[in-house]
């Protein structure tokens, strides 16, 4: 299933989205620039520099465990950025309308932080520490948790592929969110690898993040005001 936008308008202009987008989008440009891989060891997040502090082979961004932060706006390739960047700009826009432009980046960055740390602990644990970890997706999750919270009667026009045919749904918010968690669950559970292909456990971490920290933030005071007047 692929979202392709939702029915909710904003009531301000979402400058710190598209901001995030624009930033994702001019990070992977220096990548290819200097080559996904290396780009990727520069400024990927390795578990075991994360754990220890230290440099494991190339010079990185910026010092560990800073490559936390480097490692939200990188991306293993075109797919990846287009997926993650496509989710961010449907859901996300909605989620700062409410939270307001401050507090969206604040929930987004430690979104993405509690993500990482996620996936190092379960790279620890299955002893898998050097395959570093790339992408947007784990603060995207926590976006996806905040839009469940604060807009659980919303729709999503999605694409639903089934094998060579596509049909384009309007979906609940609720059951398209609820449903790509209990996927990362699933794959988490029966084979999720913690140290390569998609970080299950990042997806899981950012979710629970942001379900909690959308609570704990809360709305700006004229965005609830407005809304519940409807």
């Amino acid at each position: 299933m692929i979202p392709l936008k939702d029915d909710l308008p904003t009531e301000r202009t979402p400058i710190v989205t598209y901001a995030l987008v624009a930033a994702n989008v001019l990070a992977f440009l220096w990548q290819l620039q200097v080559g996904v891989d290396a780009s990727v060891q520069r400024g990927g997040a390795i578990p075991y520099e994360i754990l220890t502090f230290r440099d494991v082979e190339w010079r990185d961004l910026v010092p560990p465990p800073f490559t936390i932060l480097t490692s939200m706006f990188l991306h293993g390739g075109w797919l990846h950025l287009g997926f993650n960047m496509l989710t961010l700009w449907i859901f996300g826009n909605n989620v700062e309308d409410a939270l307001g432009r401050v507090r969206f980046l604040l929930f987004y960055v430690l979104s993405g932080i509690v993500a990482a740390t996620a996936q190092t602990l379960a790279s620890a644990a299955s002893g898998d520490v050097l395959v570093p970890m790339v992408g947007a997706s784990g603060a995207i999750a926590g976006v996806l948790a905040a839009y469940l919270v604060l807009f659980p009667y919303a729709r999503v026009l999605t694409a639903v592929i089934i094998v060579i045919f596509v049909r384009l749904l309007y979906l609940p918010a609720r059951f398209f969110i609820l449903g790509w968690f209990v996927l990362q669950v699933l794959s988490a559970v029966f084979g999720g690898s913690p140290g390569g292909g998609v970080a299950v456990f990042a997806h899981i971490g950012g979710f629970i993040a942001g379900f909690l920290l959308v609570k704990l933030i809360g709305r700006r005071a004229r965005w609830r005001a407005r809304r519940t007047s409807f």
